[in-house]
């Protein structure tokens, strides 16, 4: 008997040219690699002779929509207020995902992430705050709170078979937990003046959206001419148009249609019939079409849609956030960004607060009782994917650009965060690369001991 190939091989010319790419973007650190590439290019390119045309490009107004239904923006603000309501609708998904059949679907599995995710909130935000004492400068507090889920997995995977799983869904979970904090900071802290209609009508176009959900709507289609309404009317009610994604990314369907059993056994007997059926045949045809609208049914469009996202937010809508986000004149700021309150309270929020946080809490959930760590995962461990949380990149930035208005200010911030991102992200790894598995409840026990001998 002849072995199968460990891999598919190409059919086609265009698979023979494709198929490179296509293992490329299977890979689990892909999109940390692709992201990082953008960030660079974006370094390189605003610190070029040519970074005239970097900010032109950027700077360039583009108009979208028809009748009295238009928006003009810039680039740059297209790709932050358009393009990143995709990747918060993504985020929504994934937490609802989280909530019902994930790490954060009982009480007891939410806790330790949860309370892990708080811990890395609250003291970098204390550390920022106690660095940056001007009031004026206060509204940046939320920059070093985040972390960014595709550089921090991506590194996770990079590390390989040495990272347990169970540390890796712990992570995962966190950094989920993360981005709630983050959405419920933006909306609240980081909205001015609001216009009640606008916010009303964006209201009611997720009703619509939660109706259509109800009465078994699953065309993504649907969904998305809703979503675009409701993002229009966010966009105009003063409140940040990215939270629109996440409101509408909750009304998506989270249930099949067609439960394991009924598909497995409708499916066996149509493939019965697609054996005896002739090449090429119209029943052929109608048999492979029904088949196609059964698994459809069998699958959420929650999970359709996401799976159908993912590759373009990872591959597209990220990395142009970073080329156009990243780019900063290190070659005047670069002191500047290293030195003011707020860089210095970005870079300690980052690289010291947030694995301090993370671990704190942590380890005292553990100890009381108030929630399980993740079996087979060292203290050491936990440490080190605590320092790889301080990579704040991608929501930093964005929180960023919300905080502070000033040019000068930016450039500060955005320095601070890839110098933070970059320490933490070093650090993390080397705790990671260097750490011997074993049991937390064990290191718990003997830290316990040792405390006592003291």
């Amino acid at each position: 008997m002849i072995a199968a190939p460990d891999r598919e091989v190409p059919s086609s010319p265009i698979q023979l040219i494709t198929s490179p790419f296509t293992r490329f973007a299977k890979m689990e650190a892909a999109s940390g690699i692709v992201l990082l590439a953008s960030t660079i290019a974006a370094l390189v390119w605003s610190n070029s002779p040519w970074e005239h045309s970097y900010h032109t490009l950027l700077e360039t107004p583009l108009t979208v929509g028809f009748g009295k239904f238009v928006v003009t923006e810039n680039r740059h603000h297209w790709i932050n207020d358009g393009l990143m309501s995709l990747f918060f609708f993504l985020v929504g998904l994934e937490i609802k995902r989280e909530f019902l059949v994930g790490e954060l679907s009982s009480l007891r599995r939410a806790a330790f992430p949860f309370l892990a995710a708080l811990g890395g909130l609250i003291v970098p935000a204390i550390l920022f705050l106690s660095v940056a004492r001007d009031p004026q400068l206060h509204r940046g507090w939320a920059i070093p709170i985040s972390t960014d889920i595709a550089f921090t997995l991506g590194l996770l995977a990079v590390l390989g078979r040495r990272i347990p799983v169970a540390l890796r869904v712990f992570v995962t979970a966190l950094a989920i937990v993360d981005d709630i904090f983050a959405v419920a900071i933006i909306a609240m802290f980081y909205t001015s003046q609001i216009d009640y209609l606008s916010l009303g009508m964006a209201i009611g176009g997720v009703l619509v959206s939660l109706v259509a959900n109800v009465l078994g709507v699953r065309k993504p289609t649907v969904y998305a001419v809703i979503g675009v309404a409701v993002w229009w009317a966010v966009l105009n009610s003063g409140v940040h148009a990215t939270i629109a994604g996440i409101l509408l990314a909750f009304t998506i369907p989270a249930r099949n249609f067609l439960d394991k059993d009924q598909f497995v056994g409708q499916s066996e007997w149509l493939l019965a019939r697609l054996k005896e059926a002739r090449p090429g045949s119209f029943e052929e045809h109608s048999i492979l079409h029904t088949l196609e609208k059964k698994a459809e049914m069998a699958d959420s469009p929650l999970h359709r849609i996401e799976h159908g996202l993912q590759p373009w937010i990872s591959f597209l809508v990220m990395p142009l956030f970073a080329l156009a986000n990243a780019g900063v004149d290190v070659r005047h700021n670069l002191s500047a960004g290293l030195t003011h309150p707020v860089g210095i309270g970005i870079i300690v929020g980052l690289f010291l607060g947030k694995p301090v946080g993370i671990s704190l809490l942590s380890f005292a959930a553990a100890k009381t009782g108030l929630a399980q760590p993740p079996a087979s995962v060292a203290w050491r461990q936990m440490f080190g994917a605590a320092c790889l949380c301080g990579i704040g990149f991608t929501m930093s930035l964005f929180v960023a650009g919300l905080a502070f208005d000033d040019d000068g200010m930016l450039s500060i911030t955005k320095i601070a965060i890839l110098a933070a991102s970059v320490l933490s992200g070093a650090a993390g790894a080397f705790i990671l690369a260097t750490s011997k598995a074993s049991s937390t409840a064990d290191e718990a026990d003997n830290l316990g001991h040792a405390a006592k001998e003291a």
